[in-house]
């Protein structure tokens, strides 16, 4: 019987283990690995890191979903893959011998380098991270009714893509609260972003660009762009805008929060293990496994897939993390039953939607056609509980779904 091993219980990872589960029957044995115990949503990491919901809120444990006659959970983390010898290293538990291995490994940050990153800027990219922001957060507003330095009320957000715009939004909608907690108005507490672009959300143009643009300056949210980042301090951010003369002494900005939304890179494990890499992602083949190593596949945050006619990837997303996994799947199943496998690797976008404000603040692009307000805000639920239904199923759906459509 041929052992698949699966590393990661994200998107990609959880994915794989339900669609093999169900295409596979008893045929195989699965194991998944994963640090956690649960699967949760990394779209929704916002609401935890704003004190708006828990992380149970966002999460489901990952024996809800597992079949324990063909999988088994091991809760470890990964250190080493040897893929010469078909092995996975653990750190607490004897190493892993597979036939076919997934990576979905995940992503992380780097400081880029830029001095303080290390020691001042808060990452978010999982349930405990998003917890140390919001935890941070509520201190600061403490330490306001204390000295009154309004460095307390200012938070500020490397980075101004996707998921740092919607932060800086659930932020902003967190901020009444916050007030209450420091004893002031919610105008008294600042968002501020920096971003290198030019341009910001480039995913969007036309009227549904204007719509996002205008939706974020009413929300009070301020991006300071095209900017660099020179050096992160216990007192704030300083910075150079692109237009300052290279010999300019940056521009300071005092701030008592700084969120580090700059800098995603694939796991480190990738690099450990020896793999042709770049930022710890991996460039790989029409059936998404890594050139070299056929048996081995890579997909989500630690791989990347150009898009035909370019020379750059697709960005990294939840959807492009589930069509993998869906591919890969199938692809496995074709390749031990001896049946044909399936045609290169092609992924069909369905657009992107990113929310501004939970007040029906939202912007999207699906299948071509672009949807603004409370129509892109339905449709961000939807997505969310389309995933959930993906790797969860209905039980998780009615768990852990977004059903207030009146927002």
């Amino acid at each position: 019987m041929k052992k698949i091993v699966v590393l990661g219980a994200g998107y990609a990872g959880i994915k794989t283990v339900v669609k093999l589960q169900k295409k596979m029957k008893n045929e195989v044995e699965i194991t998944l690995v994963d640090r956690n115990s649960y699967h949760y949503e990394t779209t929704r990491l916002p609401e935890v890191a704003t004190g708006e919901n828990s992380y149970t809120q966002i999460s489901y444990e990952i024996n809800d979903v597992i079949k324990k006659s063909m999988t088994t959970f091991i809760q470890d983390e990964v250190v080493k893959i040897n893929p010469e010898e078909k092995t996975v290293e653990l750190k607490n538990h004897p190493e892993l011998h597979y036939d076919y291995l997934v990576l979905g490994l995940g992503f992380t940050f780097t400081s880029m380098g830029i001095p303080g990153v290390e020691q001042y800027g808060m990452p978010m990219y999982n349930p405990k991270t998003a917890i140390e922001i919001r935890d941070h957060v509520l201190n600061e507003m403490k330490e306001y009714r204390k000295d009154k330095d309004k460095k307390h009320l200012q938070i500020v957000i490397c980075g101004a893509g996707f998921k740092a715009c919607e932060l800086a939004g659930a932020f902003r909608d967190a901020a009444p609260r916050y007030a209450k907690i420091a004893g002031v108005q919610p105008e008294d507490i600042r968002i501020t972003s920096f971003d290198a672009s030019h341009r910001l959300l480039p995913m969007f143009d036309g009227k549904i660009y204007d719509y996002a643009i205008d939706a974020m300056k009413k929300q009070d949210l301020n991006i300071i762009y095209p900017s660099y980042i020179k050096e992160l301090t216990e007192d704030g951010v300083k910075y150079n805008l692109a237009s300052d003369p290279e010999d300019e002494k940056p521009r300071e900005l005092r701030a008592g929060t700084m969120v580090w939304m700059m800098g995603f890179i694939g796991s480190p494990v990738i690099q450990t293990s020896g793999f042709k890499q770049r930022r710890n992602r991996i460039l790989v083949d029409d059936h998404l496994t890594v050139p070299g190593f056929e048996n081995v596949y890579s997909l989500g945050d630690v791989s990347n897939v150009l898009q035909p006619g370019k020379k750059w990837p697709y960005p990294n997303t939840a959807q492009l993390a589930l069509s993998m996994a869906n591919y890969a799947a199938d692809d496995i199943k074709a390749r031990i039953n001896g049946q044909t496998r399936p045609n290169k690797y092609a992924y069909h976008d369905l657009g992107v939607c990113v929310k501004i404000s939970e007040h029906s603040k939202a912007a999207a692009v699906a299948l071509g056609h672009g949807y603004k307000g409370y129509m892109a805000s339905v449709l961000k639920k939807l997505i969310a509980d389309r995933s959930l239904m993906e790797t969860g199923g209905i039980k998780e759906v009615i768990a852990q779904g977004e059903f207030d459509f009146w927002h």
